[in-house]
Order: structure tokens, then C-alpha cells, then sequence
């Protein structure tokens, strides 16, 4: 089968000896659930990363090998495919626990945020005209926003990169791999 790539496409274009070099020499799986090459998954990523986000992507493999079959083009369109879908899984389940933690952080931020600021009130009516009940205050006060320094990390700029990365992933999992002969072949 020959896959056609949308004329209004962004290419990516890798060059390979043969079609076996982009797939993880560790996997031995001969499936079209196969893993893709870290190296090879790195430079599909890394250009893609700064390619317009509004326009699909293609990726077109030049191939030195001659003699390759339809076969191992439907398995390596499948295999791109899967493979930056499941990556795509992963950073969500990444982001959904990230924000678990930035729930579960923000609850204890706020109610220890709150204890010192009931503490330091105590602890300065106790020590009222003295020189210390406002040292004690503020510094109770500042552990308590310290306490919430995490959570305020979390939800305003740790989940971008990760919902980033998941975009990305989807757009790579949804492009069309197109198989040529390179002219050294």
C-alpha cells in the first residue's frame, strides 16, 4: 500500500541504510508493535518540535536498501503510529499525576498556611509588646506561603511542557509515513 501524504503536509525527512534502523534493535518483537529507536524517535521529535502546530506532519523515510515490501512499509506506517500513541498516553497519565500531586500539595499547603498563621497569631499575643511577637508572626507567615511554593509550581508551569509533549504525540501519531528509494539506492 502506498501512503500519499496531504499536499498541505510538513515533511520530516530521515535517511536510513535500511528500514530495520529505525525500529529499537532491542525489541525483538517482529510485530507491528514494535518500538521505535530512541535516536530515531529523538530526531522525528525534535523536528517536529519546530514545525507549525496547525499543519500535519509527513514522514518520509529514503531508504538505501532496495527491495523492501509493502509489508515492511504497512508495519513501519503502524509502528510510528502506535508508538507515538502510546507516548502520547503516557505524558497524559504523566500530567494527570502531576496534577494529583498538585491537589494533594495544595491541601497541605493551605492548611499549613493556615496553622501559621493561627500559630504566629497565638505565639505574638503571647509575646505582645514585646520586639519578637512580629518576627514570629512573619516568619510563621512566610513558612506558610514557602508550604505552598510547590503547588503554585505545579499549577501554573510544570503541566505545560507535559501537555505540550502530549500534543506533539498525537500529531505524531496521526502522520503518514511515505517509504522512497534515496538516490545513492
Amino acid at each position: 500500500m502506498k501512503y500519499d501524504l496531504p499536499a498541505n503536509c510538513q515533511l520530516i525527512e530521515v535517511h536510513v541504510a535500511n528500514l530495520q534502523q529505525l525500529f529499537n534493535s532491542l525489541d525483538p518483537t517482529p510485530f507491528r508493535k514494535r518500538d521505535l529507536d530512541p535516536a530515531a524517535e529523538e530526531f522525528i521529535a525534535g523536528w517536529a518540535r519546530e514545525l507549525d502546530g496547525d499543519r500535519p506532519i509527513g514522514l518520509v523515510v529514503h531508504v538505501d536498501q532496495a527491495g523492501y515490501s509493502t509489508d515492511q512499509i504497512d508495519t513501519l506506517n503502524e509502528a510510528v503510529r502506535e508508538y507515538f500513541g502510546e507516548r502520547a498516553t503516557r505524558a497524559r497519565q504523566r500530567l494527570r499525576q502531576l496534577f494529583k500531586v498538585g491537589r494533594t500539595s495544595l491541601m497541605i499547603g493551605v492548611l499549613f498556611l493556615a496553622a501559621s498563621i493561627l500559630v504566629g497569631d497565638m505565639i505574638a499575643s503571647f509575646l505582645k509588646d514585646t520586639r519578637f511577637d512580629d518576627v514570629v508572626r512573619e516568619s510563621l507567615l512566610i513558612g506558610g506561603w514557602v508550604a505552598m511554593w510547590r503547588p503554585l509550581e505545579i499549577f501554573l508551569y510544570d503541566w505545560w511542557p507535559i501537555r505540550a509533549e502530549a500534543r506533539l504525540m498525537d500529531r505524531l501519531s496521526a502522520m503518514l509515513v511515505r517509504v522512497v528509494p534515496s538516490r545513492a539506492a
